[in-house]
């Protein structure tokens, strides 16, 4: 019989459809990667999130394990490159989350052009500041959407009551642009310099570079924002706190960082940026579909053979 180990919290339907396959499934979260490693050569399949990480340690360390599931999309966490060596299955859950992480880039996008976080925590302290607090509207305006695979889709439909030209960045949106005739195909840097709003929703590059920096932010309309909800190598961290102090662009809302857990960080406490702590796939319905997802994936796997959304 296949034993799972589900190494990070999520809905536990996941561990209800394993158990439905007769499967043996243990949950243990929050191990170190040493815990992992002692205990991963029981296991031929591995769930996880985005706290664990995968890495070349615990893959070398699992005898037995077949296939490693990601309840969610991305698997920058998980060392693919030596899963693949050792022959095993990487599975992700693309779409499961997408709704999720566009709606809370557009709630980003909202609460950094009106001021929301600075104007519930000022008049939770009784401070009336009215007069000091003018927001932008977001009707009208450009957005400009990098990467459009099921998050930035989503994003583009969301908004689309508010009247907005919608650019995007995007290698595989001339093929099938007939599919989205309210958006524009541009270049990176026509994007950048036409945007009122610049999103961030698809994969770091390979070589792990930032795809904005200081130089592309000089480029942009100081009337411009900056929203990060993919991943946090993307921007420069760095160039992006220096672009908000120096006003070449107006503001930003970032959900991902380049270390996470964020401890420390030179964004904190710059009153031009919006933070959440990478919450955007972070929703109850989302939790479940994933979950869901990722569960019925590895059981067909394990015991079928069906391989399905492998990367």
């Amino acid at each position: 019989m296949p034993k799972v180990l589900i190494s990070d919290s999520m809905s536990n339907v996941a561990q209800k459809i394993f158990e439905k396959n007769n499967i043996n499934v243990d949950v243990k979260t929050g191990l170190s990667e040493e815990e992992i490693i002692k205990i991963i050569p029981e296991y031929d399949g591995m769930v996880v999130r985005s706290a664990t990480k995968v890495t070349k340690n615990i893959i070398d360390a699992a005898k037995n394990l077949k296939v490693i599931g990601r309840a969610g999309a991305g698997v920058d966490n998980i060392d693919v490159q030596t899963a693949k060596e050792k022959n095993m299955i990487v599975m992700n859950t693309p779409g499961g989350n997408a709704n999720a992480t566009a709606e809370h880039a557009f709630a980003l996008i909202m609460s950094v052009l009106r001021k929301t976080p600075f104007a519930n925590e000022t008049t939770h302290k009784g401070h009336w500041e009215k007069k000091n607090i003018k927001g932008t509207e977001l009707s009208k305006k450009t957005l400009g959407i990098v990467g459009f695979g099921n998050v930035g889709v989503r994003l583009s439909h969301l908004v689309k009551g508010f009247d907005m030209k919608i650019l995007v960045n995007s290698k595989s949106l001339e093929s099938r642009k007939s599919e989205y005739p309210h958006v524009e195909n541009a270049s990176f840097d026509d994007l950048i310099t036409k945007c009122d709003i610049l999103s961030f929703h698809c994969k770091a590059t390979s070589d792990g570079k930032p795809m904005l920096t200081k130089d592309h932010m000089k480029q942009m309309k100081p009337t411009s924002y900056v929203i990060n909800a993919a991943r946090g190598n993307i921007v420069d961290e760095n160039d992006l706190n220096e672009a908000l102090n120096e006003g070449l662009i107006a503001g930003a809302a970032v959900d991902v960082f380049s270390k996470e857990p964020a401890k420390e960080n030179v964004l904190f406490n710059n009153p031009k940026a919006i933070l959440t702590p990478h919450i955007a796939a972070s929703t109850t319905e989302a939790s479940i579909v994933v979950a869901e997802m990722v569960a019925n994936q590895l059981s067909n796997f394990l015991l079928n053979g069906v391989e399905k959304n492998t990367v």
